[in-house]
């Protein structure tokens, strides 16, 4: 089959590759109908990531057809069309009956990496490096399934593939990352970033009941789909932001504070480039410019939300405003088995449309100039689906017109 495979920093190639086997009876073969490019793909491309091997095949963001079963999964079938989520879980171990579906402890098979470097180790990751478990990921023709009768949601056939796709990952993360805001009426939350997570973010914190979501961002388009979302935007380029949020909240500040950026984040003046050297040097593995700032602008007694991936330690964390103003913190990678089932019914629902955050489809075969686009923000980029077996680079699907919340 071919699968898009890491081969290096910042370099990708579709290749031929063993087509997947059942290994265990709970696994399931899924043909792979449409796949995408996720932000946190950039930290693997981008060499931010330890233990990628070049050879290793990419994504986490997959959906497509149940080809094979093992014998030990009885809620799918052959034919069904399913969206596998990200997390590889079990469903058996203590986390995974909490619903704490990214913290498996079953599903890593390389745990002491985990251990070594983080104290604990989380779930397998779909495509995400050997310090998540090694899988192969879903930009490929065909994925194997882990722990299938856990894991894939079967969606209706009257839904398009745009719809239901980011209920694999950017959906329910955004969707977490609002949730772990405590939304009350009247509430106002500051989004960092407004890539495909935090237009989710964002949707999802209007659905929770905010009566004002604030997004900051420095790219025009990302800033005007924030727009067309609901959301009053900073554009951190031009405007002091910490400032900006203090007058536009009567100098108490927001609720709750969501920083969807993670590892890379960018800044303007000194501080950037403080960041950079540091990471240069291995003095810090993460850029954390949007966490600093969230911390620094919550409203006291308030919540910042961090749902952007981190991978190792940062320098000059803000422990002194996070305890003196009695701010809380909550943070992990998706749970995102607990979010498709009723996500899944809010796009049924015709409450929200994923469809909008699509920009660019294009042929797996085209992996390399996605990923390109993508980290540079070319060609007003801000999500690409990848379609095995689509037969040359399709145009960009951006609308203006698109109205996401009912």
């Amino acid at each position: 089959m071919r699968a898009n495979c890491w081969m290096g920093k910042t370099m990708v190639s579709v290749q031929d590759v063993p087509d997947p086997q059942i290994l265990n009876q709970r696994d399931a073969i899924v043909k792979i109908s449409s796949t995408a490019i996720c932000g946190s793909d950039l930290h693997l491309y981008n060499a931010f990531i330890p233990t990628m091997v070049a050879g290793d095949i990419l994504g986490h963001e997959f959906m497509g057809e149940v080809v094979e079963v093992g014998r030990e999964v009885t809620n799918l079938a052959v034919g069904d069309r399913v969206v596998v989520p990200f997390p590889i879980s079990c469903g058996r171990c203590f986390f995974c009956k909490q619903q704490m579906f990214s913290l498996c402890e079953n599903s890593n098979p390389n745990a002491w990496m985990g251990e070594k470097m983080f104290g604990h180790a989380a779930a397998g990751i779909f495509g995400y490096s050997h310090l998540t478990g090694g899988y192969a990921g879903g930009q490929a023709e065909y994925a194997r399934v882990p722990f299938a009768d856990v894991g894939p949601i079967k969606v209706p056939s009257g839904l398009t593939d745009e719809q239901v796709l980011f209920l694999s990952d950017i959906f329910p993360t955004g969707y977490m990352g609002a949730e772990m805001c405590d939304i009350k009426p009247g509430d106002t939350i500051a989004i960092w970033g407004c890539g495909p997570v935090g237009q989710f973010s964002i949707r999802s914190a209007f659905l929770l009941g905010a009566e004002r979501v604030i997004a900051i961002d420095m790219v025009p388009e990302r800033l005007q789909m924030a727009q067309a979302g609901g959301a009053e935007t900073i554009n951190y380029n031009e405007t002091n932001v910490y400032e900006a949020l203090m007058e536009m909240t009567g100098g108490r500040g927001p609720d709750a504070c969501i920083d969807d950026v993670g590892m890379e984040a960018h800044a303007p003046g000194a501080i950037h480039a403080y960041d950079r050297i540091k990471q240069a040097m291995m003095l810090e593995t993460d850029r954390p410019h949007a966490l600093r700032e969230a911390i620094m602008c919550c409203r006291n007694g308030g919540i910042i939300s961090v749902i952007g991936v981190y991978g190792g330690v940062i320098d000059k964390f803000p422990i002194g405003s996070v305890m003196n103003r009695s701010l809380t913190i909550r943070t992990g990678q998706a749970h995102v088995q607990r979010y498709m089932r009723p996500l899944l019914q809010l796009i049924e629902n015709g409450d929200i449309d994923p469809s909008f955050v699509v920009t660019h489809t294009m042929s797996l075969e085209d992996a390399a100039h996605g990923y390109e686009i993508f980290k540079h923000k070319q060609d007003n980029c801000i999500k690409v689906v990848l379609k095995p077996g689509m037969n040359g680079r399709a145009s960009t699907m951006a609308r203006e017109d698109d109205t996401i919340i009912h």
